[in-house]
């Protein structure tokens, strides 16, 4: 992908000032500011109407920026050499002199940690002298942001930039893991959890129900179009959508197929632009036929048993 650099500047110029703005990653659009910065921190949470207690995810460039403001351990290197950057978010313990601003952590003394994978993204952070606290860019419990055109539905004007990094090639957010001590997986994401497990040579425990709320994406309702959604489903109601993972001969006009052979990659990059669409199309509910629970379908599942929560 081509990297525009007088935009790279135009963001750096923005985010130096304690100013937000939107930015492309690999898994989804994020709304970035300055993790040092106070001012920026709290502009995150009032643009996404963000709980205060659900903390921020930081981005870094290098293992040598996060050193700063973070301890790391032995399953951090396993994980990292083999999948970043990439679409795995690390909960790590706090340095006591770290800069990280406490709107970030929620006062807490860990940290949610993330090298991204998208080019343009990447040269923004190596451009800058501090990491970017960047959770989605959408508002708060709603459907995540794969393309600029979904930032701007949610905010309008009250993002000042837009970086342009087109649409993002996973569609979901990243596998959280709190490696602090035992590993702990609490947010299902774009990575599978048996290609972690591999690596660690070990079982990890799934903790995506807590009661506390540890890392982003625990709440229970979350993802949510803004209309009712029913799962495992096999008949549609009137004035209702269905959601099929793969194409079939039956082509009604309420159909939506998250991909063509079923594929699970390909309807995870779907699954969020479906449900926008349905909405904009003016359906009052959506159907969900069954989804295979293995690899991705996990995640997707996930992603949609929390989006059902809506009333």
């Amino acid at each position: 992908m081509k990297i525009n650099l007088a935009n790279i500047k135009k963001a750096k110029k923005i985010l130096d000032k304690s100013d937000c703005i939107a930015v492309p990653t690999e898994t989804v659009y994020g709304l970035a500011g300055n993790a040092y910065s106070d001012k920026a921190c709290k502009k995150i949470f009032r643009l996404k109407k963000r709980p205060k207690y659900n903390p921020l995810i930081v981005h870094y460039y290098s293992i040598k920026n996060l050193k700063k403001d973070c301890k790391l351990n032995e399953n951090f290197f396993k994980l990292y050499k083999k999948f970043c950057p990439g679409p795995i978010t690390f909960i790590l313990e706090l340095n006591k002199k770290s800069r990280i601003s406490k709107f970030v952590t929620n006062n807490k003394n860990n940290l949610a940690v993330r090298f991204p994978n998208h080019p343009i993204f990447k040269k923004l952070l190596k451009n800058l002298k501090y990491p970017l606290a960047a959770p989605s860019a959408n508002l708060s419990s709603k459907v995540s942001a794969v393309c600029s055109n979904d930032v701007k539905e949610d905010f309008g004007k009250k993002i000042k930039f837009i970086l342009e990094g087109g649409r993002s090639s996973i569609g979901l957010e990243s596998t959280i893991i709190d490696i602090r001590n035992k590993p702990r997986v609490l947010r299902l994401g774009g990575l599978e959890i048996s290609k972690i497990k591999r690596i660690l040579n070990r079982n990890i425990q799934i903790s995506i129900h807590s009661q506390s709320i540890s890392s982003p994406g625990q709440f229970k309702l979350h993802y949510s179009p803004g209309i009712p959604i029913r799962l495992n489903q096999k008949k549609v109601d009137k004035d209702e959508a269905l959601i099929v993972i793969k194409k079939t001969k039956q082509d009604k006009k309420n159909f939506y197929y998250l991909s063509k052979s079923g594929d699970l990659k390909e309807a995870a990059k779907n699954l969020y632009s479906t449900l926008r669409k349905i909405k904009k199309n003016g359906y009052k509910s959506i159907a969900v036929s069954k989804i295979s629970n293995f690899g991705l379908g996990k995640t997707i599942n996930d992603r949609l048993k929390r989006a059902s929560k809506y009333k």
